[in-house]
């Protein structure tokens, strides 16, 4: 059963920064296009990033510049540094993996307050 487990959440003031990783049970994780969503309370899932099996990579306009997407096909992780945050980014992170069929992970909740 493929598994995602996303770690690295927590509390953090404005300005700060904090790491997101996700670890995947996939089999081949090389050839999985791999991303990160978040959905704030009271709000639809949107996507912050994505990154290709080739590397390629993709952000919303509110996070460009301030996160980074990346991905270490040794280890199946997927990673998203996320640096000068704002209050709202607060939201449940989740990770994704797609290739014939997408897989969710259970989230991971980022809270940015003073």
């Amino acid at each position: 059963q493929v598994k995602l487990v996303e770690s690295g959440g927590g509390l953090v003031q404005p300005g700060g920064s904090l790491r997101l990783s996700c670890a995947a049970s996939l089999s081949v994780f090389s050839i999985y296009a791999m991303g990160w969503y978040r959905q704030a309370p009271g709000k639809q899932r949107e996507l912050v990033a994505t990154i290709t099996s080739g590397g390629s990579t993709n952000y919303a306009d509110s996070v460009k510049g301030r996160f980074t997407i990346s991905r270490d096909n040794a280890k199946n992780t997927v990673y998203l540094q996320m640096n000068s945050l704002k209050p709202e980014d607060t939201a449940v992170y989740y990770c994704n993996a797609k290739f014939t069929i997408s897989y969710w992970g259970q989230g991971t909740q980022v809270t940015v307050s003073s």
